[in-house]
């Protein structure tokens, strides 16, 4: 078991020091490096009391027991810093408020004797059953409410960037989500689980960070298809009936200055321009340069797209995505051609994200909606 931990000390002081020296850091990088660092320590002061080498630096008694309020406050931050969520100022600092608090409770303890330092903890804290009460609680309560908040951030951000972004693949922060995820399991283990059982799952939790680091940078092979010819846009039925769907009844927005004749123009614009140049045939279109094509701001045609079309920017290019994917799925000369290879031409770019948002507008996969096609006919 000491192994163990002290292999878990070495990765975290590595995964911190290799943060460092990565080039363009950006807030998120700064925050992760801190806090694999403090890992470190925290895990180095647990290692030095649970082989009893306190006896041989017995000043850092006591110096560990709040650490466990740093990791909440720290995984929030990184939530928040990697979906330019960052609190303005340094309203940040108020997040370590309570470490600073705790330590002032241990004060007593802290200035102590080494030898009465000893003696507490020989005698599993005896004469601080109160102090030791009240910090479980505060770290209990801690680690819950940054989690929840940190899962609220997540979710935020990811229907933000539904208004923003018409694929999503590149930009997901599945790695932050499996972080949260693992945060959450070591503060249920916390809550039942003994110190021994929790800092075994950190330590496994950390060479998991690791190893999930190494595989993010893997280069991923392009599956070699056959590019089909370019699709007959100009042949595609109106934009309208291509996207003809249940349309939600959407709020408009209060406090807008847009008239609703300027919203009806800005969509008719949106429309004719769908229908002649097929933008969201480009894997990469955004709100932003969408808007620049229309010459208008994004929170307008964000607006316009919200209200007219009943959706956000992500439904509604992928509609129109899946619309001309149909459409080129019945065309004769395009048989020859994987489907996946016709969803590429029509503006996805993984095969996860077509099937997802084919099935979202259409009820069916691929397959089975082609399956369906064909059994109509014969």
């Amino acid at each position: 078991m000491s192994i163990l931990f002290l292999t878990g000390i070495i990765i975290t002081f590595f995964l911190s020091s290799l943060l460092i020296t990565k080039r363009g850091k950006t807030k998120a990088d700064y925050i992760l490096t801190t806090w694999l660092f403090v890992l470190g320590i925290h895990l180095t002061l647990f290692y030095m009391v649970q082989t009893e080498q306190y006896r041989s630096w017995p000043y850092w008694l006591g110096f560990e027991i709040p650490l466990p309020l740093v990791h909440g406050p720290f995984l929030f931050l990184y939530t928040a810093a990697l979906t330019n969520q960052f609190p303005r100022k340094y309203y940040w600092i108020a997040h370590f408020i309570p470490v600073v608090i705790v330590y002032l409770v241990l004060t007593d303890f802290l200035s102590g004797t080494t030898e009465d330092k000893i003696w507490v903890y020989q005698h599993e804290g005896k004469g601080y059953e109160q102090p030791a009460q009240f910090i479980f609680a505060a770290i209990i309560l801690s680690g819950i409410s940054y989690i929840v908040l940190s899962l609220y951030y997540l979710k935020r951000h990811r229907n933000n960037i539904l208004h923003v972004f018409a694929d999503t693949e590149k930009i997901n922060l599945n790695w932050l989500y499996y972080l949260i995820i693992g945060i959450s399991i070591i503060w249920i283990i916390v809550i039942w689980g003994d110190d021994r059982l929790i800092y075994t799952v950190v330590v496994f939790f950390i060479l998991f960070i690791g190893y999930f680091g190494i595989k993010q940078v893997g280069i991923l092979n392009s599956n070699m298809l056959v590019k089909p010819a370019p699709l007959p846009y100009a042949d595609l039925p109106p934009i309208e009936t291509a996207v003809a769907a249940v349309r939600p009844e959407v709020p408009k927005y209060q406090k807008s200055r847009v008239t609703e004749e300027t919203i009806d123009k800005i969509h008719q614009d949106l429309l004719t321009l769908m229908q002649k140049e097929a933008l969201f045939t480009d894997p990469e279109l955004t709100l932003g340069t969408l808007s620049e094509q229309l010459a208008i701001h994004p929170n307008t045609l964000s607006q316009v797209i919200n209200s007219k079309e009943g959706k956000n920017f992500y439904d509604y290019i992928n509609a129109l995505r899946i619309a001309t994917f149909i459409k080129a799925l019945s065309k004769p000369e395009n048989k020859k051609y994987t489907l996946l290879s016709l969803a590429f031409e029509c503006g996805f770019n993984s095969k996860a994200s077509f099937n997802r948002n084919f099935k979202k507008h259409t009820g069916l996969s691929p397959t089975e909606y082609l399956k369906d096609t064909f059994d109509a006919f014969e």
